[in-house]
Order: structure tokens, then sequence, then C-alpha cells
């Protein structure tokens, strides 16, 4: 008798050890459940690749361009010292590797020579251009300012778009969703006036020489209406 108490003395034992097992399992994974962490998307490094903005901490190493080479990973100040400009010349974002990189503004793709004019004063003409393929989208807003021709540089020669839009709408349906990388650029007409595509900005110039910000970009390289 002595024995089978023994053995379901043991038996006992086992089975509460087995239930507080049970239940302490269940315990964890109640706390699991109730952390935010695990309900949600897993914690993760997030890149939005419409954005080619990427938060950049001055003190750490980047790609840097001089005259179109890669000179390897430098610090901002130290990438506008070897091109001889100020930080703010630079353009920060990420280029073609997928690198984030600097590198003067349009130190890759020269300002092409305006149309040439007949008089000086007018509206330069513009040959009808070869066809492109491109399909100009036809303007949703009834345009409420001055209105020129837009043309669009592309493959060595100016190609006219439309005759008759805004400043705005020109810039829009230039560079609307095109985003460039550090160094690089997009040019455009309106009328008289340069309108070049920066990393995060539209640009225009007077003289094709010195250029201003027009419009800053926004979200996937976005060009808010004007």
């Amino acid at each position: 008798m002595k024995g089978n108490t023994r053995w379901q003395f043991v038996a006992i034992g086992a089975a509460v050890a087995i239930a507080a097992a049970i239940g302490l399992a269940m315990m964890l994974n109640k706390g699991h459940k109730d952390d935010p962490k695990m309900n949600g998307e897993p914690p993760s490094l997030k890149f939005d690749i419409a954005d080619p903005t990427p938060q950049l901490d001055p003190k750490k190493p980047l790609r840097c361009y001089v005259n179109g080479a890669d000179v390897g990973e430098l610090t901002l100040a130290d990438c506008a010292k070897k091109n001889g400009v100020a930080t703010g010349q630079l353009d920060v974002g990420v280029d073609d590797q997928g690198n984030v990189a600097a590198a003067p503004t349009g130190s890759l793709v020269p300002v092409p020579g305006a149309p040439t004019s007949a008089t000086p004063g007018t509206t330069a003409p513009v040959a009808e251009p070869e066809p492109t393929g491109e399909i100009v989208p036809e303007t949703a807003k009834v345009a409420t300012g001055p209105t020129a021709p837009c043309l669009r540089y592309n493959s060595n020669s100016w190609n006219r778009l439309r005759d008759d839009l805004t400043l705005g709408q020109c810039a829009a349906l230039l560079f609307d969703s095109r985003c460039v990388s550090p160094g690089n650029a997009s040019y455009g007409r309106w009328g008289e006036k340069t309108l070049r595509l920066v990393p995060k900005r539209v640009e225009i110039s007077d003289d094709n020489t010195n250029f201003r910000t027009l419009v800053e970009q926004g979200k996937g390289c976005s060009v808010p209406a004007q």
C-alpha cells in the first residue's frame, strides 16, 4: 500500500506541474498579444522609394561626386570643400546605385543653349520637332495668367509640347512625378525662361545662367499646382 501511495503522490505532483506550465505559457502568450509591437507591423527600417530626400546627418559620410567622378565617402562639408562650393550648392539625394550622395547642382548635365531667337526680345521660334512618342495630356484647369509655349529639352533638341500654358502648368507638365539624382538635371522652357529640375525643386532662370527656386517638389517628386 505504501508503494501505491508513493506513486499516487508522484502522479499528482506531475499533474500539478503540467497544469502550472500550461498556465504560465498561456499568461506569457497573452502578454505578447497585448504588446502593440506584436499586433501591428514588425519593427523595421522603412524607406519611401518615391521620396528621394532622405534624412541626412551632416557628420555622416556620404557618396561624393566631383566633376562627375565618385571620389568616395565624405561628410557634406568635406564634399563641398572638394567641389569648391558652399554646402548649400550641393544637391543631396539617392544616386543611380541607391546610395545617399551629394554633388553640385546640375554638374553632370550642363545647361543647354536656348533656342535661337529671330529677333531679340521676342519668343524664340522653334521648328516643329520630329514625333517623340510623348503623350501630352490636356490641362485640367483653365489658364488664369500669362501663357507661353512650353518646351522640353530631350535628345539634344528642344521639343515643343504646348503653345498656351501658364508657368505653373508648364512646370507641372514637364516635371511632375519626375525625380533626378544629385548632380543631374532636366530642362525645359516656358517662353524665354529656362526651367530646370534638380533634386527636390524646380528652378527658373531669366538668362539661362542664374537659377532661382520656382517651386519645391512634394512627396513622390510631385510639382504642386501654382
